[in-house]
């Protein structure tokens, strides 16, 4: 039964966020960017609520599964403005997202492992890129282009420093006592990542390899 009400608080919870976004840009608070990294940031906290209702990797799986659906139908029809990106319709970033989630859900949701190593990926991506958005937006004085990825050093710090954050937390959580250095090298990997992955890529890219660099510390400790 938890499975199963999971599956209805995570559906609420994730049309929650879209619909909060969208009252937010309708009443000019946020527009553009900074709605879809609201997103961005809000649906990443599912995980949260995934680690607190599922008990096996099908029924974690249900839901991004299910956004991955609704996200590429909002991509083509443009259905929620809020998380799409105008004038950039070869960037399927919210997709990509969405996959990652199913991805990480069915792999780390397993009885021989645990689903802190895919909140390491989910939370890296959703705190650290969506400030560094953010904070580059707003901020970014300071630009820099790896091929036509354009990026400001205030934002990409940003990544960094969050992303640290983020990691030494749920180092901490899971039993790695002052794992600053295993956070320091997930933070400046998931920060080059993020800089060189085009079309919203990162969106895959930087939560697989940060769970994947987890689970090799894990393998390593």
């Amino acid at each position: 039964m938890n499975n199963l009400w999971g599956i209805l608080i995570s559906i609420l919870f994730v049309l929650l966020v879209i619909g909060l976004s969208s009252l937010l840009t309708n009443r000019n608070i946020i527009s553009g960017e900074g709605s879809r990294k609201f997103i961005h940031i809000g649906v990443s906290n599912w995980w949260i609520i995934a680690m607190l209702f599922f008990d096996n990797h099908y029924y974690a799986s249900i839901v991004p599964a299910i956004f991955i659906v609704i996200n590429y139908l909002s991509y083509k029809q443009n259905l929620f403005k809020a998380m799409e990106r105008g004038g950039g319709k070869e960037d399927l970033g919210t997709v990509y997202f969405a996959v990652s989630l199913l991805i990480l859900s069915f792999l780390t949701f397993q009885k021989s492992t645990t689903p802190l190593i895919g909140a390491m990926g989910i939370l890296v991506m959703g705190y650290g890129d969506g400030f560094a958005a953010v904070v580059g937006s707003k901020f970014g004085k300071h630009k820099y282009y790896i091929g036509n990825n354009k990026k400001s050093i205030e934002g990409s710090l940003t990544m960094l420093i969050v992303s640290f954050i983020v990691s030494f937390t749920i180092l901490n959580i899971y039993g790695i006592i002052n794992g600053v250095s295993i956070s320091l090298l997930i933070s400046v990997i998931a920060t080059l990542v993020e800089a060189v992955s085009p079309l919203g890529l990162d969106n895959i890219t930087v939560p697989i390899i940060s769970s994947a660099l987890f689970y090799a510390s894990i393998l390593i400790n």
